[in-house]
């Protein structure tokens, strides 16, 4: 499975994902592909309140502005028709969704930026 992603401002790299409540229902959203983010999906605390995800526990990382306090929630995604159950970073001030490099663990992500191809499959 593939799934195309564009490229955002300054060239972020761009792909729909859907977020998934504890009730089943789902809101399309863009995540930013982060290389620089370890794991699998991040969001902003006030993003995350409806969906009723559970809380795991609580992690300090070290991030590009220094510490952060990241809550650990289980949560559930759709990607490209597939829904996951991962892990979810949740803190205070993200201002994008980022999807980590743990995709990596078992997708190939394709940047071609010449020819404006971006693919995660």
């Amino acid at each position: 499975m593939t799934i195309e992603g564009r490229f955002g401002d300054e060239d972020a790299l761009i792909f729909e994902i859907a977020l998934i409540d504890d009730q089943g229902l789902e809101l399309q959203i863009d995540a930013m592909f982060d290389t620089g983010f370890s794991y699998w999906l991040a969001v902003d605390s006030q993003d995350v309140n409806a969906f009723n995800w559970v809380f795991i526990r609580r992690q300090i990382m070290q991030t590009a502005r220094g510490n952060f306090r990241f809550n650990i929630y289980a949560g559930k995604i759709k990607l490209d028709g597939t829904e996951y159950d991962i892990p979810v970073h949740v803190g205070k001030g993200l201002s994008e969704v980022l999807l980590g490099r743990q995709w990596l663990t078992t997708r190939q992500l394709l940047v071609d930026m010449p020819n404006r191809l971006l693919t995660l499959g």
